[in-house]
Order: structure tokens, then C-alpha cells, then sequence
């Protein structure tokens, strides 16, 4: 019997407590020994000489694997130098959790994105964006469509001038319209269109609607490229529209959700996203 962690914090715990107790009976179905932990009990560090991983204060039995529903490089890479392998890696998560980070390391493999700048401090304080207006203001580690504005005026900047932090600002691609891909390892799932008719943001879980989505060879070819520069464990590839009609990168989901996918099909995700680990461990 494999044996693994199932960690998520406090916060996304009470959210997600269906999609947990999903994942903890599938992995009774695949004799899988899945302990459910709280990242706000884990304590990380250097105890004796050692790397240590605590809970509640107290040592546990490391695992085969960690399946990390929660953002947080340090803590995953700490599990992997105690040689547990985790879904997904700490590369996976500071890349992947980081807008600018992902822009960054993908633009020398020629990936199509949108003009991008990176911005830390004071929002726009003493600097000219440079592009004309509109633009859209991102802070790098918002998820879900939070920390996103639309820039069409000073006054807009105005509004925001009071925000800390890092961000990207970008060029506005084909507003209201995107597409996720989900994957599992180096395979494509399947693939979502999602459009909303009253907000340039297309979230399903903000008001937009979804359909699924079939992938043309060059628009599968483009994702491909994107999953064998990382090993990924189970992500969601979000895509905007250029106004030609094909893709450009938006972002890559680490904790990504599935409601959509629940939704519109009745591939069961949690199955196989667990198969893909025993393959893999």
C-alpha cells in the first residue's frame, strides 16, 4: 500500500471540503493510505543537525508522497530534500505561482504571450506605463481571477495607487474569453472554453459560463511545448484570444480546481490524477 499526504491550510480546507473527502475515497478505492494534514500545523526546519518536518509539534512518519493543495515553495522543497516526492514540485509552485516568474522562464522557448512588463512597490508610483491605455494591472500571485484591473484612465490608476506588492501589466488580449487546459503529467485532458458577457474576466467561479473546448493541432502542439519544460503533476493552462484568433499563455494553475470539468463531464480527475502518481512513484 502506497502511503501519502493530502495537505491543504485552513482557509482552502473549509472551502474544499467535498473535493477532500473526494480525494481521500478514491485513494481508498486505489489502496492508497491518504492522511489528510493541515499546512498550518506542519512545522518546517533544522532540529539537530537534521531537516525536520513537524506536526502538531511532534515527529511523523515522512511518506512516499505529498499531494500539496496549498502554495508554498519552501515548505514543498523541504519535503523533497527529505526525499518525498511531491504533486506538484516546489518548481512547479514558485514558477507556476508567480505571474511574472512563469512569463519569465517560458519566453525563451518562444511561447506566444502578451506583452508583459514586471512591477514592484508603489503601483505605477513615478513611473509611465508603457502602453497606451487600456491595460490590465495583475498582482503576480493572485489566483481566481482576484487582484485583476482593468486600467483604462489615470483615474483607474488612482484607484489602485494604494496597492503593494509585485505585479505584471499588461496589454489586453480578446477580453471576456479564455481557455483552460487541464493535465496530468505530460497528458492534455481535456480542454474548457470559458466566456463571461459582463466582465473582461471569464472565471466560471465569477458568473462566466463554460463549454468544452477541442484543441486544434497547432493550438495542442502550443500546450505540449508549454508541459515538457516542466513536470507537472496536475495543473490547469490557462489561454486568452490574440485578436487573429490564436493563443496566448495567460497563466498556469498549480492548485488547480475542477469544478468546471465536473461540471460539463463525468471524467473523474481525482482517479486519475491518483493513478498517475502510483505510476510515478
Amino acid at each position: 500500500m502506497n502511503i501519502g499526504w493530502l495537505i491543504y491550510n485552513s482557509f482552502d480546507a473549509e472551502k474544499n471540503k467535498a473535493y477532500i473527502q473526494w480525494m481521500l475515497d478514491e485513494a481508498k478505492r486505489a489502496n492508497i493510505k491518504l492522511e489528510f494534514l493541515l499546512r498550518d500545523r506542519l512545522t518546517i526546519g533544522l532540529i539537530n543537525h537534521s531537516l525536520t518536518v513537524l506536526y502538531e509539534g511532534k515527529q511523523i512518519p515522512s511518506p512516499e508522497f505529498a499531494i500539496i493543495r496549498a502554495i508554498d515553495p519552501l515548505f514543498t522543497r523541504q519535503l523533497e530534500m527529505l526525499g518525498i516526492r511531491t504533486y506538484n514540485s516546489s518548481i512547479v509552485s514558485e514558477i507556476c505561482n508567480n505571474k511574472a516568474k512563469t512569463h519569465q522562464f517560458l519566453s525563451p522557448l518562444g511561447i506566444p504571450m502578451a506583452d508583459t512588463v514586471f512591477y514592484h512597490g508603489e503601483m505605477l508610483d513615478g513611473m509611465a506605463a508603457p502602453f497606451s491605455y487600456p491595460f490590465i494591472v495583475k498582482e503576480v500571485h493572485g489566483r481566481g481571477g482576484k487582484s485583476v484591473y482593468m486600467i483604462n484612465s489615470e483615474a483607474d490608476i488612482e484607484k489602485i495607487k494604494h496597492l503593494r506588492g509585485s505585479w505584471i501589466i499588461q496589454k489586453p488580449a480578446v477580453l471576456g474569453k479564455d481557455i483552460r487546459v487541464f493535465v496530468i503529467g505530460k497528458k492534455i485532458l481535456a480542454a474548457v472554453l470559458r466566456e463571461s458577457d459582463t466582465d473582461f474576466k471569464s472565471n466560471f467561479t465569477l458568473g462566466g459560463r463554460a463549454s468544452l473546448y477541442t484543441l486544434s493541432k497547432e493550438e495542442t502542439d502550443l500546450a505540449e511545448k508549454i508541459i515538457h519544460a516542466f513536470d507537472f503533476g496536475m495543473v490547469g493552462i490557462d489561454f486568452v484570444f490574440h485578436e487573429d484568433g490564436s493563443l496566448l499563455l495567460n497563466e498556469i494553475e498549480d492548485v488547480v480546481g475542477s469544478r468546471t470539468l465536473s461540471a460539463l463531464t463525468d471524467l473523474n480527475i481525482v482517479r486519475e490524477y491518483l493513478s498517475y502518481i502510483k505510476e510515478t512513484i
